[in-house]
């Protein structure tokens, strides 16, 4: 009977730890959707061009890559409620400091805490939502990455209200990150509070990742990849190589965005159902014909639904890659700042690489390359295969 009550008190737990940390992702994702809109705003008020502008987006994946295996060392140290209520903060309260920014160096230095808030926090609040899908015995990672998108919607969302309204993105930021503020460490109260055993040697406070991170982490960087590269250039793909007006264009990012976000949201049910490695291949295959529409779209129509399945295929590989990293190791957070170093990488490096491929040859070519890698996913796909007690 006490055995019982004990189970019952322990699957209530989990389950509001679950709510909890679900707020948590949109909360972290509301800020990103919040900053983004108003990129237009601070570079302005900085005073810095395009070029510069570009140099100084670099820093948020730099911040975030080199601050990610900290997280690991802060949730070791002090708990992972504690540490979730920390950075948690810390990242909603960093979003008011672009604006602030007045010239290059200052813009710089905001985006490199920015940053390096956004992957502590992340990798916080990924470590938990692998432990309660543990606790649970099957897959809501997706579902928790697909409420991260909702925030980013929701945040963007305000954003564009706000620059609608004229309002300045100080005032904005300000308020947005005191009220993200509140809602994040309110939500930090009710996750799992876990504290590392007593001969729990402590992470350290920098370190390469595993190789088993790496090859895991290649996963991620073939989607992150993929993902980089639809959304920052399947507008100009539509306008330059399709000739179509910029609303039209702008329609093909935005669904783009919301096939991912509805994808997530629904993708654990798919992979309870046939497992990380089958469902990785199938969407390698489905991100796949998405890639061929595109590149060999003969109407803005066919390109839109190529970009629609682009983000169809590739929306649950990182939440996979994030819970698969969880389960390789001992320490989950350290394994997933591993895999999540290598899929921000991924994320820095591919704008400026189709960026690149365009310049020296033509934007269909970069998709192609594109549409290379989401195979990859395909290849790499059994490397997310849940690991036995033996293996471990």
């Amino acid at each position: 009977m006490v055995d019982d009550l004990q189970a019952v008190r322990e699957g209530q737990l989990v389950r509001r730890s679950r709510i909890a940390v679900a707020a948590i992702f949109c909360v972290h994702g509301s800020v990103t959707g919040s900053f983004a809109t108003r990129v237009p705003w601070i570079q302005e008020h900085a005073s810095v061009s395009a070029g510069q502008l570009g140099l100084a987006l670099a820093f948020p994946a730099i911040g975030a890559s080199l601050s990610m295996p900290l997280a690991a060392r802060i949730s070791h140290r002090f708990g992972t409620r504690a540490a979730q209520r920390f950075l948690i903060a810390l990242w909603t309260l960093a979003l008011i400091l672009p604006s602030l920014a007045t010239n290059l160096v200052t813009l710089c230095g905001a985006l490199f805490v920015y940053g390096a808030t956004a992957g502590m926090a992340d990798v916080a609040m990924n470590a938990l939502g692998v432990e309660i899908e543990h606790r649970l015995g099957r897959s809501i990672m997706s579902g928790l990455h697909g409420m991260w998108s909702v925030g980013t919607l929701i945040g963007s969302g305000l954003g564009t209200l706000a620059a609608h309204l004229d309002i300045s993105a100080r005032l904005h930021h300000l308020v947005a990150a005191l009220t993200l503020t509140v809602l994040g460490v309110v939500a930090s109260q009710y996750v799992l509070n876990i504290y590392p055993a007593e001969d729990e040697v402590a992470p350290p406070r920098f370190a390469f990742p595993p190789k088993s991170a790496l090859l895991i982490g290649a996963v991620g960087f073939c989607a992150v990849f993929a993902e980089g590269a639809s959304l920052d250039w399947s507008a100009v793909y539509l306008r330059d190589i399709l000739t179509t007006s910029a609303a039209v264009a702008a329609g093909a990012t935005t669904g783009f965005a919301l096939t991912m976000a509805i994808a997530r949201i629904a993708g654990d049910a798919v992979v309870n159902r046939w497992g990380p490695v089958l469902t990785v291949r199938v969407s390698g295959a489905v991100a796949t014909l998405g890639g061929v529409l595109v590149v060999v779209a003969p109407h803005p129509v066919v390109a839109m639904a190529g970009f629609g399945l682009l983000g169809l295929g590739i929306a649950v590989v990182v939440p996979l890659a994030f819970a698969a990293a969880g389960h390789a190791g001992p320490n989950k957070s350290q394994a997933i700042a591993g895999v999540a170093t290598v899929t921000y990488a991924s994320g820095l490096v591919a704008p400026s690489i189709i960026g690149g491929i365009a310049q020296a040859t033509d934007l269909t070519i970069s998709f192609i390359v594109v549409t290379a890698l989401t195979l990859g996913l395909a290849a790499f796909a059994p490397v997310l295969r849940p690991r036995t007690a033996a293996q471990s």
